[in-house]
């Protein structure tokens, strides 16, 4: 669907004669799937603006909310039955559902999933109208829900949705804003970096499922073709938790490469992505962060497909598909991934790695 069709959309909803002034977003997810959305929460802050957008999300999406204009708060998802992303517990969940009836939401949408167990808790919530998607085509949790499409662009589903209600769905741009104090803190970690005047790649390992990765070793190979071939400066990217992913990338390598997981918060990350030439990841936030700061990128994808989770500028931001080499990422070969990185920095490789 086109976003003219999707602006043209009506609803109930958006001809209300009472005022929508507190709305509720559900989306307990993480960092690539929440900056997915920015354009649909841009969208409904354009149509509502002087409500109170509430996102019902995981603790670290704090830091996120107070960065976007178009968020008011967090309310930490306290659980729910057959969500994964927060362990259930009856008596926590039920005083936050409670309390959420007491506040008197306007409107609750539903931006976690086909709905099939998330449309629960939104209805849960007790708002005077909800928005959503269903699997079931018999679901009637909410006022308004669309049929779920697997193949749905990430980007475009949410904004769907909201035109639904009347959004402006015109701008498709990821954002993530960051400080002077993040842009210092990131320079400070780059400093650290081998003297030169060659572009700076940096390399994100890691991904929260394992069948996302590709393999450090072909990383390491990568790193050293960018190194020898193009006079690139490496960065290794990463959250603490991939350190051993990192680590093993650089003890791999032959050239120096600076090791920055876990050195920086999520400001000073977006900073970091900044500031790179380039960056080549798995398909996971940091994909999306170099889509917000709009630093240009080349993503592996496999298993997750490239026609729902690639940044939708395709020129500035180049998806590799596994699958289209082989079974899996294992099988992408390193000289594809240097010839994408090659092409987005304007440059020639010059020989097998």
């Amino acid at each position: 669907m086109n976003l003219g069709t999707m602006t043209s959309l009506q609803s109930p909803i958006s001809n209300l004669q009472s005022p929508i002034t507190k709305i509720a977003v559900f989306r307990a997810l993480y960092l690539g799937d929440l900056l997915c959305a920015v354009p649909a929460f841009r969208a409904l802050r354009k149509l509502f603006p002087q409500a109170e957008i509430s996102l019902i999300g995981l603790p670290w999406a704090a830091e996120l909310v107070e960065r976007l204009p178009y968020l008011d708060n967090l309310l930490p998802f306290r659980g729910y039955p057959g969500l994964a992303e927060v362990a259930y517990d009856e008596r926590r969940s039920s005083a936050f559902l409670a309390e959420a009836q007491a506040t008197g939401y306007d409107l609750a949408i539903q931006m976690h999933g086909d709905g099939s167990v998330s449309n629960g808790f939104v209805a849960a919530l007790g708002t005077r109208h909800s928005l959503g998607y269903r699997r079931d085509p018999n679901d009637s949790r909410l006022s308004l829900a669309l049929p779920y499409c697997d193949d749905d662009h990430e980007t475009m589903r949410w904004l769907r949705l909201v035109g639904m209600i009347g959004a402006s769905c015109d701008e498709t741009r990821l954002v993530f804003p960051h400080g002077r104090g993040d842009s210092s803190r990131a320079a400070a970690l780059l400093r650290e970096l081998p003297p030169g005047y060659g572009p700076v790649v940096g390399l994100h390992v890691g991904a929260k499922d394992a069948a996302r990765r590709w393999p450090t070793e072909s990383f390491a190979r990568l790193g050293d073709a960018l190194a020898e071939q193009l006079n690139a400066r490496i960065v290794l990217t990463g959250s603490p938790a991939e350190r051993p992913l990192t680590e093993a990338v650089r003890n791999a390598m032959r050239s120096p490469a600076l090791d920055l997981a876990g050195a920086s918060d999520l400001g000073t990350f977006a900073a970091l992505i900044a500031r790179l030439d380039l960056l080549v990841t798995n398909d996971t936030g940091a994909s999306h962060m170099a889509a917000a700061k709009g630093t240009r990128s080349v993503i592996l994808f496999g298993p997750s497909r490239p026609q729902q989770w690639a940044p939708l500028d395709g020129e500035r931001h180049h998806a590799l598909d596994a699958l289209a080499h082989g079974d899996g990422l294992a099988d992408l070969p390193v000289r594809v991934v240097l010839e994408a990185c090659a092409k987005q920095m304007n440059r020639e490789v010059v020989r097998e790695t």
